[in-house]
C-alpha cells in the first residue's frame, strides 16, 4: 500500500454516531466521490465501515476502530479486539495509536502489534504519533509508516496545530526517523496538503476539510463573520 500512496492523497472517510453522515453506505459513497476526485487511498472507521467501502471501491483502505475505554485516553484501534475487527474488515494497512501511553486491559503496544503480524503477517502498520518521543520510540517496532494523527489530541500536545510555525512539527519527525511519515491532522487547503508533500511527507491524509460539510459549513460562517 505504501507504494501506492506515495506522494498521493489519502481522504479520510469518517462520521461517528453524532453526525448527520453516519452509516456505512453514507460513507461508501463518500469513498467513491474521492476515487472518483483522485484519491490514492482511503482512511476509515469500523469493520462495517471498511467492508461497505471495499464493495464500493478499489483504492487501498487504511482501517482504524475508535473506542472509548475507562481505563485509558487511547482510543484508536486500541486493543487486539479492535485488530481482529480490522483484520475481517480486508483493509491493507491498520493505523493503530502508537503514544507512549498507558493502553486499555494493561495490553502493551508490541503485544497487539505482534497479534496484528500473526494474525496476517501482510498486513502494513501505521503509527498514529503525537510527538518526536513516540516517532524514535516505533522506529524499533515493526511499523511501516508513521502518521502525525494524534498531535493535538493528547493531553501534552492540546491545541497544538500541525500547520503551525510552516509544519514545525511535520519537519521535525521527518527529520528524526526513517520511516515514511504521513501527514495528518489539520490540513485544511490543497495548498497545505501540497507543503507538507514538499517538506518530505510521504503521503497525506485529508478529512474533514473534504468529508465533514458541518466543519466546512463552520469554517465558512467564520470567514464571513
Amino acid at each position: 500500500m505504501l507504494i501506492e500512496i506515495k506522494k498521493g492523497l489519502i481522504v479520510s472517510c469518517q462520521a461517528l454516531d453524532n453526525e448527520p453522515l453516519h452509516g456505512s453506505k453514507i460513507m461508501a459513497k463518500m469513498a467513491l466521490a474521492a476515487k472518483q476526485g483522485g484519491a490514492s487511498g482511503i482512511r476509515a472507521n469500523s469493520k462495517e465501515d471498511i467492508i461497505a467501502i471495499k464493495k464500493e471501491v478499489e483504492l487501498p483502505v487504511v482501517g482504524i476502530v475508535k473506542r472509548n475505554y475507562e481505563d485509558s485516553e487511547v482510543f484508536i484501534t486500541a486493543t487486539k479486539k479492535e485488530i481482529n475487527e480490522l483484520i475481517e474488515s480486508g483493509c491493507e494497512m491498520i493505523a493503530l495509536d502508537a503514544t507512549l501511553r498507558t493502553r486499555p486491559n494493561g495490553e502493551q503496544l508490541e503485544e497487539v502489534i505482534a497479534y496484528a503480524k500473526e494474525l496476517k503477517p501482510s498486513i502494513q502498520l501505521m503509527a498514529d504519533i503525537s510527538s518526536v518521543e513516540d516517532a524514535i520510540h516505533v522506529e524499533s517496532l515493526p511499523f511501516d509508516c508513521v502518521s502525525t494523527t494524534l498531535y493535538g489530541y493528547t493531553n501534552e500536545t492540546n491545541g497544538c496545530k500541525l500547520y503551525e510555525d510552516d509544519f514545525k512539527f511535520l519537519k521535525q519527525v521527518v527529520e528524526k526517523v526513517s520511516l515514511p511519515v504521513v501527514a495528518e491532522g489539520n490540513v485544511l487547503t490543497p495548498e497545505m496538503a501540497k507543503r507538507v508533500l514538499d517538506l518530505g511527507a510521504h503521503a497525506v491524509v485529508v478529512g474533514g476539510a473534504i468529508t465533514r460539510p458541518q466543519q466546512i459549513t463552520t469554517r465558512f460562517i467564520e470567514g464571513i463573520n
